[in-house]
């Protein structure tokens, strides 16, 4: 997935907002918060960022073409960053983009939800 493929499927998702920052990566937030960062890799390679499960964190931390997010992962959060993976992979990515947003969104206070309309079911 390229940087603009990956700003347009962020951009997509409700209630987003999108930041240059950190040396350049492009960071996306829901109501404020930070659920992707696409950026930070060392190789040159497009590299991206996302919150995950306790379980996903698990699992994807051994998987070949993801490792424990930089930065972000040492402070003790389970973020992990896709940093060497082939055009096939970016159905899976976009699976969990779409995840790390309803992670963070529902993080937010209820009163912020009902305000940005998230997770109203």
């Amino acid at each position: 997935m390229t940087y603009d493929e990956y700003n347009a499927f962020c951009g997509a998702l409700p209630a987003t907002s999108h930041v240059v920052q950190w040396g350049g990566a492009h960071v996306w937030k829901v109501g404020g918060k930070v659920f992707a960062v696409g950026g930070w890799s060392k190789a040159g390679n497009p590299a991206y960022s996302f919150k995950v499960s306790p379980l996903h964190y698990e699992i994807l931390q051994e998987e070949p073409g993801y490792r424990p997010a930089p930065y972000l992962a040492s402070r003790g959060m389970k973020w992990i960053q896709q940093y060497d993976a082939p055009p096939s992979r970016d159905d899976e990515l976009k699976y969990y983009l779409r995840e790390s947003h309803r992670i963070v969104s529902l993080g937010l206070t209820k009163k912020k939800q009902k305000e940005l309309g998230l997770n109203q079911e």
